[in-house]
């Protein structure tokens, strides 16, 4: 059964392929193990690509990968019936989507309509294909990164596909001291394309995953605090920077988060410090600003900064 000296385990190894992006990676392995979906953003460069893959060897799951591209079609992501002439029938082919991880690499380079293609698997776990619904495997983790959407050739993600994330990453520049580090290793022999050569050895299964997703659910919240994540929900939709507040979903969301977040701190309750921990990344994709609040130079982030420090703590 997994443990969380497991899960501590599996952030030591990660840190062999890893440089500075401890809380990135700890708050991927929140996702996971609610059963979520994670939304990395940052400029090129930034690992987002190289955390997945290391998540999938750490966990001996299935991975798949997807560059999404302005010209890919949905039936490139979740397969379609292909026409074979020696048999006179169709023979459905099954797209990348069938997996555990699927590494959705730049999905804000795709159109929108190649963008939705993944919203009845990330919330159903299932696709639908010339009518015949198809489960996905019991474990299912879409890691999709985006650049900034100001960067050119992106198409900012819809309302209702960003909901489907429980957490939004942003991968930050390196310090100088880490920069320097990520150099060495590279002027060491280092192979983002070889992770086994860099030492990065399985710790755990998808039995072991499951376990850590039950022992997540049994994390009690108690009510006070369910209050208090209802109480942040509520004060973003009366902010006047906000024209959308988090809906019922992203407070769900939250708590979801906050449990994974207790357990893995070795708790099996779940405290308002870790509700405020995660209120950033659970949040911040979930609220719109004001067009003025823009021009200002206000942020989401900003703005939930000053949510909690509004709202109330319950002892």
């Amino acid at each position: 059964m997994l443990t969380q000296d497991t899960a501590t385990h599996i952030r030591a190894e990660a840190a062999k392929a890893l440089v500075g992006q401890e809380e990135p990676f700890t708050q991927l392995l929140i996702a996971m193990f609610s059963g979520g979906h994670v939304l990395p953003e940052g400029v090129p460069g930034t690992a987002k690509t190289l955390m997945a893959k290391t998540l999938a060897a750490l966990t001996q799951a299935e991975f798949k990968r997807v560059q999404f591209t302005p010209d890919l079609m949905p039936s490139d992501v979740i397969g379609t019936q292909v026409f074979e002439m020696g048999s006179g029938q169709f023979r459905l082919q099954r797209g990348p989507i069938f997996t555990n991880v699927l590494l959705g690499d730049e999905i804000n380079r795709a159109p929108a309509k190649t963008q939705s293609a993944l919203l009845e698997a990330m919330e159903e776990r299932q696709v639908t294909i010339d009518g015949q619904r198809l489960p996905l495997p019991e474990l299912f983790f879409v890691l999709a990164t985006q650049n900034p959407v100001e960067y050119e050739g992106t198409y900012p993600l819809p309302e209702a596909q960003l909901d489907r994330f429980l957490l939004k990453l942003t991968m930050p520049l390196p310090t100088r001291v880490d920069e320097v580090s990520v150099l060495t290793r590279h002027s060491e022999g280092f192979d983002p394309r070889d992770l086994r050569a860099a030492g990065v050895r399985p710790v755990a299964g998808a039995d072991d995953l499951e376990a850590g997703r039950a022992a997540v659910r049994a994390v009690s919240i108690a009510t006070e605090v369910i209050g208090h994540v209802v109480d942040l929900a509520r004060a973003t939709r009366q902010s006047p920077s906000l024209q959308l507040g988090v809906s019922p979903r992203g407070a769900t969301a939250l708590m979801s988060a906050a449990r994974a977040w207790a357990w893995l701190s070795g708790r099996d309750y779940v405290t308002p410090d870790d509700v405020k921990a995660l209120a950033r990344p659970a949040l911040r994709h979930r609220v719109e600003l004001r067009a003025e609040a823009e021009l200002e130079g206000v942020t989401a982030d900003a703005v939930l900064d000053g949510v909690l420090g509004s709202v109330p703590v319950p002892r």
